[in-house]
């Protein structure tokens, strides 16, 4: 793809190493419990709407007896966007020209009591450029312990790199943000979510030390919380409260996530943008 700069090569490279660990570390938890689920990948191109090539990425995907499925996607994308939709975007109202690039990544797990969970990072560039993103845990079955360890990780990360990190900040922007408002309940039990964090000129590399620090506190905690719940027994009635959980974290996705909407309204890949949606679930 034409016109990708130093800085989003920068953001794009880290993003696919990240990839490249995260998947890593949960085959390993995989093999742990004797199976041999591996991460297939299924590269994807993009066609702006001018005609010209518009970027891609790598949808990842893992089904296995831990995690029974887990999507872990990287893009690159850039060109012009449509109409009113380019208005909605920081920094396009006057000029739709923009690159992309990010990691999103959820997991559902076989077991109800090992928390789903969500993570993203991603860099924007427009009249301005900045990154956004977080991460948030979805616990069927809420442990006190993993909402505090998840969240301890995340404070560590944000104070190490503050003010860029601004944890209070970013930990109620994820209330907000992961609220199903018709519902009116949150989605999950938290994390930090955050937009539009300037890194325009000497802001890139602070902005972009602190995004990396998002990615690897949750590299670090989270595969820790699905090894002290993955042997927990659990019955038929907690499988059928996970699945009604599912239920509505599929609303949220499909009715208020921005990176639901970012993706169908520029063009991409369907599958890596609907990953999110769980393999099972019931509405009740």
């Amino acid at each position: 793809m034409d016109g990708v700069d130093e800085e989003t090569r920068a953001a794009r490279a880290w993003f696919e190493g990240l990839r490249d660990r995260i998947c890593a570390a949960f085959e390993a938890i995989e093999r742990e419990n004797g199976s041999d689920a591996v991460f297939g990948y299924t590269p994807w191109q993009r066609i702006d709407p001018s005609g010209v090539p518009g970027g891609g990425g790598t949808r990842g995907l893992m089904k296995g007896s831990v995690f029974e499925k887990v999507g872990v996607n990287v893009s690159t994308v850039g060109g012009t966007l449509e109409g009113d939709f380019a208005r909605t975007i920081h920094g396009a109202g006057e000029d739709p020209r923009f690159t992309a690039t990010g990691i999103s990544l959820v997991a559902h797990m076989a077991n109800p009591h090992a928390p789903a969970v969500h993570m993203n990072t991603r860099f924007l560039s427009t009249t301005k450029r900045w990154f956004g993103g977080g991460a948030d845990l979805n616990p069927p079955l809420p442990y006190a312990a993993d909402t505090a360890d998840f969240h301890a990780a995340l404070r560590r990360a944000c104070d190490a790199h503050a003010p860029v990190g601004d944890y209070p900040r970013f930990s109620e922007w994820a209330e907000e943000y992961f609220f199903i408002p018709h519902r009116g309940v949150p989605r999950g039990a938290g994390g930090i979510f955050y937009d539009h964090l300037p890194a325009d000129g000497d802001a890139f590399q602070p902005a972009f030390a602190f995004t990396r620090a998002v990615g690897e506190a949750f590299l670090a905690i989270y595969p820790e919380i699905v090894r002290r719940r993955l042997a927990t027994p659990f019955t038929p009635e907690d499988e059928r409260r996970m699945l009604a959980w599912r239920g509505r974290y599929a609303e949220f996705n499909l009715v208020h996530d921005r990176g639901t909407l970012f993706g169908l309204k520029t063009g991409g890949n369907i599958d890596a943008i609907l990953m999110s949606l769980p393999p099972r679930a019931i509405w009740e």
